[in-house]
């Protein structure tokens, strides 16, 4: 059976986390999993008793995690690392494949420090010329990925990520259990995702203060990470602080558990996703398989992901986001519209073809 090392330390984060976790039960059925990462994390899901663990803490993007991850990892036929922060170092692999999202850390590097511009050029271009294969999720990110790199597009295999279209109806009184978990209103705009500045949540929070301005009985509610992340929008904190109407009608929900996630999408009346640069865009698809209406940046990926279920905005115009927010919140035939179209576009993104997709990626066939 073959032999796959996977680095998994990332599981818990927000997008790479959602794709680690739809790749693993797959793998894990048909190969000789091992997994990098936190013992104590990994060994709760219900795939973990097929697979190996070897425990792997050294944060992503640090020195640490050079040494750690080649000294930890066995001698194997595949080595897979889901994000471009791949070990520099030899590692005891017959075959590596690196999973490159985007390229925004080289397509928008004005926005890093200095350290930070030369350390994912470093990496992003040792992956692409040292490893034997690089998977990305959408053609927009192939395109972006030889654009910035010069990598032949032969070396690249495009494989959008794969969904699980069928959720299981909640009752009344379940959903009022997670509305009083997470301390939600009774009608809200949902935004999920965390403060990096291509996410352009200060973008919404400026559309959302339109709508306050005319009277919106809206709430904004936010579901991602404010700290912790290399590239975080610095000015989204102050910003909110500034504003005594933002501060009161838009609320942070903190860490939802996954399991929790589709039904506070459910809940939500509409969902924005106003990013002005996404390698796949996990959020809106969720929001489809949810049932709820999607408003989407038309920027990158985003339309490569939605099709004809979103109704576009103008990412870097507040006022043409507020519009759209109105538009759907107003028009009943709009919102099942889009609803309809959400739930006919999911398809397009099965778990068969996912796991199809990687198998052949495994086995070169």
């Amino acid at each position: 059976m073959v032999k796959i090392t996977i680095d998994a330390r990332m599981i818990n984060h927000s997008g790479i986390g959602t794709y680690i976790k739809n790749l693993l039960p797959n793998l894990a059925n048909k190969y000789n999993l091992i997994l990098l990462g936190p013992q104590e994390i990994l060994s709760k899901y219900e795939w973990s008793e097929t697979v190996s663990i070897i425990d792997c803490k050294s944060k992503i993007y640090s020195v640490n995690e050079q040494i750690e991850i080649p000294l930890k990892t066995p001698v194997c036929d595949i080595f897979i690392s889901p994000h471009y922060n791949i070990p520099v170092l030899p590692i005891k692999a017959q075959k590596k494949i690196v999973v490159i999202h985007d390229v925004y850390h080289l397509a928008f590097s004005d926005k890093l420090t200095r350290i930070q511009r030369y350390y994912s050029r470093i990496l992003i271009n040792h992956a692409v010329k040292h490893y034997d294969a690089i998977v990305t999720t959408s053609e927009f990110s192939e395109s972006e990925i030889i654009k910035y790199t010069g990598v032949n597009k032969e070396k690249i295999t495009t494989l959008h990520l794969g969904f699980d279209p069928v959720i299981i109806d909640q009752n009344e009184g379940e959903k009022e259990l997670i509305r009083k978990k997470y301390n939600l209103p009774p009608k809200f705009i949902y935004f999920v995702g965390n403060i990096k500045p291509h996410k352009n949540l200060r973008n919404l929070l400026q559309a959302y203060s339109i709508l306050i301005g005319k009277k919106a009985t809206h709430k904004l509610v936010i579901t991602g990470s404010r700290k912790g992340f290399i590239t975080s929008d610095r000015e989204i904190d102050s910003f909110l602080e500034k504003s005594n109407s933002l501060a009161e009608n838009v609320i942070f929900t903190g860490y939802v558990d996954q399991k929790d996630l589709i039904n506070i999408y459910k809940l939500a009346d509409v969902f924005v996703f106003p990013s002005y640069y996404e390698g796949f865009g996990i959020p809106p698809i969720e929001a489809m398989i949810a049932g709820t209406p999607v408003i989407a940046s038309r920027e990158a990926s985003l339309p490569e992901v939605c099709g004809e279920a979103a109704l576009y905005c103008d990412a870097f115009r507040p006022d043409d986001i507020a519009e759209k927010i109105e538009m759907v919140l107003t028009n009943e035939d709009m919102r099942n519209d889009l609803v309809l179209k959400g739930k006919t576009n999911v398809q397009r993104f099965s778990e068969e073809k996912f796991e199809k997709g990687w198998q052949k990626i495994i086995e070169g066939k």
